[in-house]
């Protein structure tokens, strides 16, 4: 899988949204201190861009050499290609010290992780008892009635190729295993709900839909989900409406925020 997120990493870096300030207020407002934070599975860089504004240091990783070489370069974000799983060792040598980090934050990636492993990791990396794990996904592009309505027509062939842990993300990290204590304030991991949007032209949102794993794995199957007669009726759609060649493109994202607790 991690195959398909290098060859599409163009379409990644371009085509998707990137966060509210809202989302990481929200979860530097749940971590006592701001001085570590370990963006896992940062791709190009979007969440770790917005975590060096507000803690004094970021690790970014990734699995994708392709990935990191497109994410902003700043002098408090330290980028760092991680191989898929790690011992303790390659933890500590790679990513930072036992109990030494406030947040590890995780955007649209939880899902393809080794989850058992991976909490092990983030219960060791983690300050206790309050040091914070906040993990976040979206998916269903929400344009106007004529594009959606196109859209959904869409989705149902796209289905086919969802890999099943994709599903985790369509239910919007409900039903995901997160083992972790509510946080400060809250009485529940969530999902909480935020929302992002993003100004597209219909070009830009097929880049969007070019991103998806599951239209990768489709070419790679020799099936092309964006065949001329669905870009033709994304066109009539697109232009229905408004008649702008640009649109506010909303995805709601739906987060999954605890903290470690004692251990």
């Amino acid at each position: 899988m991690a195959e398909l997120f290098i060859k599409q990493a163009g379409n990644y870096a371009e085509g998707r949204p990137s966060y509210p300030p809202e989302l990481f207020e929200f979860i530097a407002s749940k971590t006592p201190s701001q001085d570590l934070a370990w963006d896992v599975g940062t791709g190009n860089g979007q969440a770790a861009r917005s975590l060096a504004g507000i803690y004094k240091n970021v690790i970014a990783t990734d699995t994708s050499p392709k990935q990191l070489s497109l994410a902003p370069r700043l002098p408090n974000i330290r980028y760092q290609q991680t191989p898929p799983t790690m011992s303790m060792a390659e933890l500590e040598s790679n990513v930072a010290a036992e109990s030494s980090i406030d947040v590890v934050t995780v955007a649209v990636a939880l899902h393809w992780f080794d989850l058992p492993n991976f909490y092990q990791q983030v219960k060791w990396v983690l300050k206790k008892p309050h040091g914070v794990i906040a993990a976040w996904t979206y998916f269903i592009p929400q344009v106007n009635d004529s594009v959606d309505g196109v859209f959904h027509r869409y989705y149902s062939t796209v289905d086919p190729y969802l890999d099943p842990l994709v599903k985790l993300v369509a239910d919007k990290y409900r039903s995901i295993h997160f083992p972790f204590e509510p946080v400060d304030g809250l009485d529940h991991t969530g999902p909480f709900q935020f929302e992002t949007e993003k100004l597209m032209d219909l070009d830009h949102y097929f880049t969007y839909l070019r991103s998806w794993s599951a239209y990768q794995m489709a070419r790679e199957q020799g099936v092309e989900l964006l065949s001329d007669d669905v870009i033709d009726e994304f066109k009539r759609a697109w232009s229905a409406e408004d008649g702008q060649d640009q649109k506010a493109v909303k995805f709601q994202i739906s987060m999954r925020i605890g903290r470690v607790g004692k251990i």
